[in-house]
């Protein structure tokens, strides 16, 4: 006896990709280690709030996409998960990241990135090596003077001078000797607008309310161009120029402390409340002071 069997069509549904916050929720509550939102914020020191809506991808609950970014770092890293993956999606969820940077075939070099479009090579090459001076400053003044003293020596000892000469006084250039900053309330991490430290008056250190994220914080001056902008970690300190007026915006207000003078000014905000138009002149920072 022959039996026909008809070719049947199997289509498999395949499943869709989790998002981001599915792959943290997945991680906590799946698995031999079931772990409750509640204790995990006490180890991390991050809001429930802003853990649940992680979760949930409700990112605009959390006020800077630093912070987002930050804690999903974070609580990734805590869960055991691929910290880059988690991420990579968050941006792509919240559209940070370029069409053509998603796409392994398309051509990279298409994919410019836009201050690169907008800039020309030479200006470039003038920025990397501005900022290579900058950030090396001190030692390209040692080497300065180190230079001038060679000559004064060889210019003073020679033949042709017939009196003697007596050794040339000892040059001192260091920064730290000449200026005394405020006694902080945490130990100095990095240094920014080291240019201005001779002259500032006003210093702004941020503390560790910022958490491993940090606070963001930027420094405009009565035209609006830009003198900072970035995130300072803990302990991270910046000297504001002393000539002219600048305001200032901080992403974590509760999390810097402003030094005027060497006195420790009041908080301008609570901790996680962005602040902005922060007039930096000693009177402004100084009035609701006793």
């Amino acid at each position: 006896m022959t039996e026909n069997i008809e070719n049947v069509d199997v289509v498999v549904e395949t499943p869709a990709p989790m998002t981001a916050g599915e792959m943290l929720r997945n991680a906590r509550t799946t698995g031999r280690r079931k772990r409750e939102i509640p204790t995990i914020a006490k180890q991390l020191c991050i809001r429930e709030e802003f853990l649940e809506a992680l979760e949930n991808g409700q990112y605009d609950v959390i006020p800077e996409p630093v912070y987002i970014l930050g804690f999903a770092r974070n609580y990734a890293m805590e869960l055991g998960l691929n910290p880059d993956e988690v991420v990579a999606k968050i941006k792509q969820e919240m559209g940070l990241v370029s069409d053509c940077a998603a796409d392994d075939d398309e051509d990279v070099s298409a994919c410019a990135m836009p201050s690169i479009k907008e800039e020309s090579w030479a200006k470039v090459a003038f920025g990397k090596a501005y900022q290579f001076v900058y950030q090396n400053w001190i030692w390209f003044v040692g080497g300065i003077v180190a230079i001038a003293l060679i000559v004064f020596a060889i210019v003073m000892l020679s033949p042709s001078k017939t009196e003697e000469v007596s050794a040339p006084a000892q040059v001192v250039v260091s920064v730290e000797d000449m200026v005394k900053d405020p006694e902080y309330k945490q130990a100095v991490r990095e240094r920014f607008g080291t240019d201005n430290r001779a002259e500032a008056k006003i210093i702004l250190q941020a503390n560790k309310k910022t958490g491993e994220a940090g606070t963001w914080v930027e420094v405009k001056d009565a035209r609006g161009r830009t003198e900072l902008s970035r995130v300072l970690m803990p302990g991270d300190v910046y000297y504001v120029p002393a000539k002219g007026t600048y305001k200032a915006t901080f992403g974590n207000a509760g999390g810097i402390d402003i030094w005027v003078d060497g006195k420790l000014a009041p908080q301008v905000g609570q901790e996680y409340k962005k602040v902005s138009g922060v007039e930096l002149t000693p009177e402004r920072l100084m009035k609701t002071a006793k």
